[in-house]
């Protein structure tokens, strides 16, 4: 456990595990503690990495925006200071625009990539989570004091009283749109993508993305050969709140990381 000086960010990460590396980024407001319930038995089988994304944990915020794009660069800037040529990046929510950044941007860098509820454009998400989601400011930064979201984030920030200026300044990131199609339909390493059944985001758009990965286009035949580099998985009876906390999650995650998968094509 410690920090990296990065383009000028001074960036928490904490290592648990052995074996190949898997960079785990946590949801808007977390911190690597979002990862406590799964990380045991992602520590079974490979060398975690968890960071705390900035202004969010142990990391300080820095003056600059908060942008998926400069997020993506601070994890490539990591595995470089770590001397890692490549290593698995797994992305929750927030930290999941962070990890699909990171593949889109460095993916170089990526062997494969797990994104954990986590859509491709903006409006892939429910219109009312949107709307939730644009209301973010130091006001409800106030509301949340209290919480146990806000408890845990008192407890390990370096400077505490930003809890009301990270709101800020994830709402500013959580109204900007995006689509990332394009970008995604070129991903070169095969992607896993997680979905709770009663997530924040559609299986409709679930369905989009896997099909912009090559998915749901053809029967695998019997073989299996027509099967995608890529994977899509819906668990039931989950939540976007919830999907952490499943070992349904390691035990769709383990399996695509260690089984032998050709390149897209």
């Amino acid at each position: 456990m410690s920090y990296a000086d990065v383009g000028g960010l001074r960036i928490w990460y904490e290592e648990h595990g052995a074996g190949k590396p898997l960079v785990l980024l946590h949801g808007e407001y977390g911190s690597t503690e979002t990862f406590a319930p799964v990380r045991p038995a992602l520590a079974t089988r490979r060398r975690l990495i968890a960071v705390d994304l900035q202004g969010h944990g142990r990391t300080a915020d820095v003056d600059r925006p908060l942008r998926y794009e400069s997020m993506a660069d601070d994890v490539a800037a990591l595995l470089r200071h770590l001397g890692l040529p490549r290593a698995d990046v797994l992305g929750y929510s927030l930290g999941g625009g962070a990890a699909l950044r990171t593949a889109i941007q460095h993916p170089d860098l990526v062997r494969r990539l797990v994104l954990v509820s986590t859509p491709f454009r903006r409006r892939g998400w429910y219109p009312e989570t949107l709307a939730a989601m644009s209301a973010h400011d130091e006001r409800v930064a106030q509301r949340m004091r209290g919480t146990p979201l806000h408890e845990r984030y008192a407890r390990v920030a370096p400077r505490p009283q930003d809890w009301q200026a990270l709101w800020a300044r994830g709402g500013e990131l959580l109204r900007r749109d995006y689509d990332w199609s394009a970008e995604v339909a070129a991903l070169p390493m095969p992607v896993l993508l997680v979905f709770a059944d009663a997530d924040e985001i559609p299986v409709s758009h679930a369905a989009e993305f896997f099909g912009l990965l090559g998915g749901g286009r053809r029967d695998a035949g019997g073989d299996g050969t027509g099967r995608p580099a890529s994977r899509l998985a819906v668990l039931p009876g989950l939540t976007h709140y919830d999907v952490l906390t499943s070992p349904a999650l390691p035990a769709a995650v383990l399996p695509f990381l260690t089984h032998p998968a050709r390149a897209p094509g």
